[in-house]
């Protein structure tokens, strides 16, 4: 499935090759970064995510939240560990240290119940970042670095700070629902963190396959993005029509582009979600 990168020409094929141009001989992280610059700053400052940094995240948002982080989560392991030996993959697999799919586990049962399984079901734009997950561990596998590294060490570097708020938010106590922000299996993130670029920028890749995950680090800074943004149109809505003991039962549907069409959806439609961590990289 190919989803197009959308955000502005700025962020193309162009722009990547004047990055791998100034920075010739850079590592892999550090042209990441660099290419990922722009996309990364909309992440941070789209509405939804400054919501929830100012402590104004709800339950609701939070169970929704924790779902489609379950499902992104469960596939990106499941390819992880399918392309464990794979050269591109085995440098960066380090599932006892960052794995994420028990703790959610955990969180989501503590919050739904030990039914939580049956109450899910995979938002369009979830499953849009599923499948593009699928699509590459198939056929791409070293593209899963891209995705790793964003989700993994965004959510480890913003963990700290985001579960803290989650608790005080949300009145909660101990690790009971924020299993999730918790890495247990690393002592230091900093130091982590180095380790898992060092481990990342010695993976051998062709000048093709390093443009390839620049432009899929971007893809997946923009699959969060279009969540982040359905997610914020509709949320009210979600509320609204089923208060504070909403469940994660989403309905698979897209979103028009259309202001008008978006909104004239009406109370009734629920929303997708997806979560991104402070992405201090």
């Amino acid at each position: 499935m190919e989803i197009p990168l959308q955000i502005s020409d700025c962020l193309g094929m162009d722009s990547i090759k004047s990055i791998e141009k100034e920075l010739l001989g850079s590592d892999l992280s550090e042209l990441i970064k660099a290419a990922t610059k722009e996309v990364h700053v909309l992440a941070e400052n789209t509405q939804l995510m400054l919501s929830y940094q100012k402590g104004q995240v709800t339950l609701t948002q939070y169970k929704l939240l924790l779902c489609s982080l379950f499902e992104i989560y469960q596939v990106l392991e499941e390819e992880l560990d399918r392309n464990a030996e794979h050269p591109a993959v085995q440098p960066i697999y380090f599932p006892q240290e960052l794995a994420r799919l028990e703790p959610l586990q955990k969180d989501l049962e503590h919050f739904l119940g030990p039914q939580w399984r049956k109450k899910i079901s995979v938002p369009a734009a979830t499953h849009n970042y599923t499948q593009r997950l699928r699509e590459i561990g198939k056929n791409s596998p070293e593209l899963l670095v891209a995705h790793a590294y964003t989700r993994y060490l965004g959510d480890l570097s913003g963990g700290q700070v985001l579960g803290k708020i989650t608790q005080k938010s949300l009145g909660l106590t101990g690790s009971d629902g924020v299993a999730f922000f918790s890495f247990p299996g690393v002592t230091s993130p900093n130091r982590f963190k180095q380790l898992y670029r060092s481990r990342m920028n010695s993976i051998e890749m062709t000048e093709e396959q390093r443009r390839e995950v620049l432009e899929e680090a971007i893809r997946a800074f923009q699959l969060n993005i279009d969540v982040f943004d359905d997610l914020q149109k509709m949320l009210s809505i979600t509320e609204e029509a089923s208060g504070s003991d909403a469940t994660c039962r989403i309905e698979s549907r897209s979103f028009s582009s259309s202001p008008v069409l978006q909104f004239a959806l009406g109370v009734g439609i629920t929303l997708a979600t997806v979560g991104m961590g402070v992405y201090a990289f």
